[in-house]
């Protein structure tokens, strides 16, 4: 025969719960929030004058970026997201725009070994090989051999009637792949993220993805 549960029993039992429910909500909640978060060292040149709105554009390709028309597209996609946001609209069709943009993107894959950084992983004089990667101190283990890819974005603005180039912006970030979509955006949206604020030293911009 079964015993009846205490009343008392079932209340202790979900205080207990409590907490760890809310922590679970809490993580769920905090991943969400990191994976629409995108973070890239940003870094911007140029003069916009205060009065100036921001206007129409159209992209201008360069003649090596028109030999590779699929590939320039999926960038100039990526790139209009970040102009709306900034307050640029595209000209309409048979319009003369305000402004022509030029956009670029790189990609530098690295192969990295834990002796590039001495301060990497707390190296001690302690150091021992042993197995297939080299043992630090302080237990820390690191692969030799981690590939890493530097990637960057640039974008330039430039007026259209005179050709003086308005506004400059870079936005470079590393990872462990090359990056697909959702990272071109998150560059060019860091990129223009504090326009027409102009920043010349290398910074941390962390933005919302779409």
């Amino acid at each position: 025969m079964t015993a009846a549960t205490s009343p008392a029993l079932t209340r202790r039992h979900a205080l207990r719960l409590a907490p760890a429910a809310a922590l679970l909500l809490a993580a769920t909640l905090g991943g969400c929030a990191l994976v629409n978060t995108f973070h890239a060292e940003v870094a911007s040149f140029g003069a916009w004058a205060a009065e100036r709105k921001p206007g129409t554009y159209r992209f201008e390709r360069l003649p090596s970026q028109a030999t590779q028309p699929e590939m320039q597209q999926s960038l100039e996609d990526a790139a209009a997201q970040a102009l709306a946001r900034a307050g640029f609209a595209p000209a309409a069709e048979g319009s003369e725009p305000d402004v022509l943009v030029q956009i670029g993107a790189k990609v530098s894959r690295q192969v990295r070994s834990p002796w590039d950084d001495p301060l990497w992983g707390r190296l001690t004089i302690g150091t021992r090989m042993g197995g297939q990667y080299p043992r630090l101190g302080w237990g820390v283990v690191a692969p030799w051999g981690a590939v890493e890819y530097e990637r960057e974005v640039a974008l330039l603005i430039r007026d259209r009637k005179s050709g003086e180039a308005l506004y400059e912006t870079r936005a470079r970030s590393n990872g462990g792949t090359v990056g697909g979509t959702s990272v071109l955006q998150g560059m060019f949206l860091a990129s223009l993220a504090e326009f027409p604020k102009v920043q010349n030293e290398p910074h941390n911009v962390a933005v919302t993805l779409p």
